[in-house]
This record gives C-alpha cells, sequence and structure tokens, in this order.
C-alpha cells in the first residue's frame, strides 16, 4: 500500500519549470509532498488518492504555483540591516536621505538611553540610496551627513555597496586609516579636503566598525529571512566577509529555525581558513552548505569604478579601478581551484570580465566547467566573452534588477551612453548562446519577481527574456550555480519540496510581474509564510 503524503496541494496551477529538451514546462494541477519531498505531480484526483487521515491539503484555488525561487546573489546582513537601520532606498532625493538619516539617528539615542543599545556603537547607519533615480543625481557627501549629526559618526551606503559617504565625525575617527586608502578612492573637493564620499577599499575601515556582532547578526538574519519568506525565496546564496552569518545560519539549522537554503560564498581572504578546518565546496547539511570562494576584479558603473575597455561617457579620461588586479587574480583563483573549490568573481566592466576569463583558462584545473567556477554581474560583455562563457561552462550568475538602469536616461546611459547601453546585460544572447545563466538580486531589492519583471520587460531585445525562460533563470538556473539542480529548480517526483504560490499568472500579468502577490512559500514541505 502506497505511503499517505504529509501534504498535497490541489487545485492549482503547477508549472513545474522542467527541463525543456525532457519534456518542457508540464502544467499540473496537484502535486504531493512526504518527508519534505515531491512524491507524486498529477491531475487533482489522482494526486487526492495520496490524501490519509493526518494529510494537510492546501487547496490553491487555481493559484499558480512555481518552484521556490532561488537568489544566486545576496548579501543577507545587509537586507537586514535596510530593516533595522535607514532604508535610503526609499529616498527621492539627497535631502530625503538626510531626513531618513535624521530619523535614525533620533531612534539611536532613544536606544542609548534605554536596554537596546546596538552592537554597532554610536553610529547612525543607511542602506541602499541611489543617486541616479534623484533630479540631483549626486552621491551624498560629507556637507549632507553633517546635517545628521557632528557629534556622533554618519555613515550612507549606495545600494551597490561600491560608495558610501561619511560625515565629519567618521572621517576624523578614520583619518589614519583612509590616508593608507589609495588618494582615487577618498575623493577631495577644490579645498584639498575629503568631501566624505569614499570609494572601494576605502570603505573597508567603516565596513569592519559597522559590522554587527553576534546578537544584532541574528537580529538582522530572522529580519531579512522573514522579508525572503515573503517573496518566495527559498533559497539564496551569500556573499560572505568578515561576518557572523555563517554561525547564525548553522544555529538556525541546528534548531530546525531557518526558513531558507543558504549556500555560503567566503571571501577569498577566507580560504586559508576554509581549506584548513577541512571545509570544502558543497559540504554541509541539507539546509547549509559551502559554496564558492569570491572575489572582486573591479567595483561598480555607479561608482564609475568599473573595470572598462573604452573610458565613461561622462568622465572621459576614466576607465574605472581594479579592486583585484589581473596578477592577484590569477593566484587566487589557481589556489582555490588547486584546493577543489568552486570560485566566484565580481567583474562588472568588460575588461574584468576578460581578466577572470583569463583566469580561469589558466588555473590548473582547466575545465571550468566542471568546477562550475562563476562570474558576478556580467554588465558589459562582449561577443567574445559570451562565446567564451558558453565554451567553458562558467556560470553568468547575474541580476535583472540592475536593468533598471536600462531605461533611456537612467544610470547605463549616463555612464556608458546610448550604444554601450544596449549592450549591457545582455540575457537573451546569452541564452541563445548556451551560457548557464543564473538570476539573483544583489540585494537591490532582494525580490525574484522585479527581477523576472525587468528580464521580461527589457528595453533592448538583446536582453530580454520570455516569461519562462526568466523563472527557470531564477529557480534550476540558480540551483545549477550551487550544485543544485539534482534537488532543487524544479517541479518534480524526487525533487525537494521547495514551492512558492502566486495570486496571479506571470505569464498572463507580463507587464506587471513585479505586483504580483505570493501568496505561500514552502520549504522542503513546511509552510514557511501564507498569506493566502
Amino acid at each position: 500500500m502506497t505511503e499517505a503524503a504529509d501534504r498535497i496541494f490541489v487545485n492549482g496551477e503547477i508549472h513545474t519549470l522542467a527541463d525543456p529538451d525532457d519534456g518542457g514546462d508540464a502544467v499540473r494541477e496537484a502535486v504531493a509532498v512526504r518527508d519534505g519531498e515531491i512524491v507524486r505531480t498529477g491531475r487533482t484526483h489522482d494526486v487526492e488518492l495520496l490524501a490519509g487521515v493526518d494529510t494537510d491539503v492546501v487547496d490553491l484555488d487555481g493559484r499558480v504555483l512555481l518552484p521556490g525561487f532561488v537568489d544566486a546573489h545576496t548579501h543577507l546582513t545587509t537586507v537586514g540591516r535596510y530593516l533595522v537601520h535607514a532604508d535610503l532606498s526609499a529616498a527621492n532625493s539627497p535631502a530625503d536621505a538626510v531626513d531618513l538619516l535624521a530619523e535614525r539617528a533620533a531612534e539611536v539615542e532613544s536606544a542609548e538611553s534605554g536596554a537596546e543599545k546596538s552592537e554597532s556603537d554610536d553610529w547612525v547607519l543607511g542602506y541602499g540610496y541611489d543617486e541616479s533615480t534623484w533630479d540631483e543625481s549626486r552621491y551624498l557627501t560629507r556637507e549632507d551627513l553633517d546635517r545628521v549629526s557632528t557629534e556622533r559618526p554618519v555613515a550612507a551606503f549606495r545600494e551597490d555597496m561600491h560608495v558610501a559617504a561619511v560625515n565629519g565625525v567618521a572621517l576624523d575617527r578614520f583619518a589614519d586609516a583612509l590616508a593608507d586608502a589609495p588618494d582615487e578612492t577618498v575623493p577631495t573637493g577644490d579645498d584639498g579636503e575629503p568631501t566624505g564620499v569614499l570609494l572601494e577599499a576605502a570603505i573597508d575601515p567603516i565596513y569592519r566598525a559597522v559590522e554587527p556582532g553576534p546578537s544584532e547578526t541574528r537580529a538582522v538574519v530572522e529580519a531579512a529571512l522573514d522579508g525572503c519568506a515573503a517573496r518566495g525565496i527559498t533559497g539564496f546564496h551569500d556573499m560572505v566577509r568578515d561576518s557572523h552569518a555563517p554561525r547564525v545560519y548553522r544555529d538556525l539549522d541546528a534548531a530546525g529555525e531557518l526558513t531558507a537554503r543558504v549556500r555560503i560564498n567566503y571571501w577569498s581572504d577566507h580560504l586559508d581558513a576554509v581549506r584548513e578546518v577541512g571545509l570544502a565546496t558543497n559540504a554541509g547539511s541539507d539546509m547549509v552548505q559551502v559554496g564558492a570562494i569570491k572575489s572582486y576584479t573591479d567595483g561598480s558603473l555607479g561608482g564609475r569604478t568599473a573595470r572598462l575597455s573604452e573610458p565613461y561617457a561622462d568622465a572621459t579620461d576614466e576607465t574605472g579601478q581594479w579592486v583585484v588586479d589581473p596578477d592577484e587574480l590569477n593566484e587566487t583563483v589557481a589556489d582555490a581551484t588547486d584546493a577543489g573549490f568552486q570560485f566566484t568573481a565580481h567583474a562588472i566592466g568588460d575588461e574584468a570580465v576578460d581578466a577572470v576569463l583569463d583566469a580561469y583558462e589558466d588555473a590548473s584545473r582547466t575545465d571550468a566547467g566542471e568546477a562550475r567556477h562563476r562570474i558576478e554581474h556580467v554588465e558589459l560583455a562582449d561577443d567574445d566573452a559570451i562565446e567564451r562563457l558558453a565554451e567553458t561552462g562558467v556560470v553568468a550568475s547575474v541580476q535583472p534588477n540592475f536593468l533598471k538602469w536600462a531605461r533611456e536616461g537612467g544610470l547605463y546611459e549616463e555612464r556608458l551612453g546610448p550604444e554601450r547601453t544596449a549592450e549591457t546585460n545582455r540575457y537573451r544572447e546569452m541564452l541563445d548562446a548556451g551560457v548557464e545563466l543564473a538570476f539573483g538580486s544583489d540585494g537591490m531589492p532582494m525580490d525574484p519577481l522585479v527581477g523576472v519583471h525587468h528580464a521580461v520587460n527589457a528595453p533592448a531585445a538583446s536582453q530580454r527574456l520570455t516569461v519562462t525562460e526568466a523563472l527557470r533563470a531564477y529557480t534550476s538556473g540558480a540551483a545549477y550555480a550551487g550544485f543544485d539542480e539534482d534537488r532543487l529548480g524544479t517541479i518534480e517526483a524526487g525533487k525537494r519540496a521547495d514551492l512558492v504560490a502566486l495570486d496571479d499568472s506571470p505569464w498572463e500579468r507580463d507587464d506587471a510581474v513585479d505586483e504580483i502577490h505570493v501568496a505561500l512559500t514552502v520549504v522542503d514541505g513546511e509552510v514557511v509564510f501564507d498569506d493566502r
């Protein structure tokens, strides 16, 4: 006699998103789950045969059920800090940002008088501003942040985390460290004094100073995990450096309280430590695994620090910066590859993308497809780079929400000009060339339906995907990037029951995918969010 299911989902429009070469996106009505595993899909009548006395029957009432979303690139503690500190993504101008920071300053002052003093000491922090959306398109400066406070340090981080602003108190506190930073990372004004804008390596002392301690890390992780569940995210690849987050993930996992699968990509300066304690790519539990070793190459387009082969359109004497130069990258890639680790490198400009591909080809284990090495972002890649990605099997781990900058008059056009703007984020051409495509958010925002919306409604044909293709990049594509294609990414018997139900069909509302409501999120067969 067939064992009863623990939970069955019936009366739905279930898109399996299976491999198009193996039956395509078959649509079912129902799915049965036992011990966290999908055991049957099909018509409601057939799946109901697995209902027993204790089976939880979930009526989807016509909703669309998809594989759970996997965010292939995020920084979860930063996402959580948006919820705890000032969320500057809501600012429409420098003045708005200052007002939000002033509100946060009042909260910090209040907390200091009570029992809720933050582990970030006396800092006033804000995350996520994007000046490219403002009429007054400029970075925040010391002058702005001095209006928030002249008594305690204030820092505001651009959403790409490659640009920050600090006030005079912070500049004074970190004067020695900033004096050692490369000159181009600490811009000065006509008076020769720092403007308060910090770029790339100059931000590192600030990051270290405001990194939350263990209990605050747990608080921001739990806040961000609640946000993940509400957005249908059942797994994510976290980019981790000098953080207590890995310990928090493992503690939550041990307590049975982790509500999403986590793949931890450790920064390259952790390589020796990770190797010495015996960890390796894919080591871990069903819920928490070691991922890749990660490095930078260049910076960001917003900060004009992405490394380009041709100058910026709005700064014709600049071609960006190497955050990690190619020689150092080659050594790190070879070291990590020899140790058997997957490697992933941040590369945005075309020159940086080429440098990463060169490093992968030069590594002692040259089959980057077997190692599943990745490149994060790949915002500007020429035809040769796309062909090399396809030939080597290197995964393009990309962020479709970045296409918000590709609109007419947007950030890309300002930095690159209209011709190169149309050559950014060429997902259509990557997929057609056979590139392994994985979608993530970089936390800007951490919302897969926003990313799917931008990919489906991209301004250039070379960027635009179908709804099915975009959803696959956020499910099976991201699962593949984490060696998880055999257990995640599609709704098929034998896969883990990581699922998301939507109130509306993204195929029928392809012009407004970002407005679709997540109704239900399931991880390993357990409901972690229910807003039906």
